[in-house]
């Protein structure tokens, strides 16, 4: 059985686990720091509030991530920023679909989440709004790999991809 829980991550001086949006989620570890204060926190159980990412992006004042992982083989990739809003997709694509059953239903993984291309975009705007000025190319190559071997790899690639926290 592989990884399930959150990785939160978002830009402040004082730690996370501190804010308001963040207050439902005891527990979380500090994971990594990175230049300009960008933090990835983890919470491993994945029970009860983590918190919410809308709220982190408004009492940071800067973009946030949320990336749940689903037993290492996918993960929902959750994202906000104060002024471009909000987004979701996933990686791990042919994982994600299998766990929704979508196929099944009738549904497809684009009725739950963006697209790769549409949701590289949106990652690039988010980047923009946090600073950094970063290609699509390099986001839609995370978004379209499958895990190797883990998903939570995945997201740490998407991360790097996106200035925050380089690997």
């Amino acid at each position: 059985m592989g990884y399930w829980g959150y990785f939160v991550v978002g830009r402040e001086e004082r730690p996370l686990n501190e804010l308001d949006a963040l207050s439902g989620a005891e527990g979380m570890v500090l994971r990594e720091s990175a230049p300009d204060g960008w933090q990835v926190w983890e919470y491993a159980s994945g029970e009860g509030d983590v918190g919410s990412m809308n709220g982190l992006a408004l009492e940071t004042g800067s973009p946030a991530l949320f990336g749940y992982v689903m037993d290492s083989a996918s993960v929902v990739v959750e994202a906000a920023a104060p002024e471009s809003g909000t987004w979701t997709t996933c990686l791990a694509r042919a994982a994600m679909a299998k766990y929704l059953g979508a196929d099944q239903e009738g549904l497809t993984l684009e009725d739950y989440f963006l697209e790769p291309r549409d949701a590289a975009e949106r990652a690039v705007a988010w980047a923009a709004e946090a600073g950094h000025t970063v290609p699509e190319e390099p986001l839609l190559d995370v978004l379209t790999s499958e895990p190797e071997p883990l998903a939570e790899n995945l997201f740490f690639r998407m991360l790097d991809r996106l200035g925050v926290v380089p690997l």
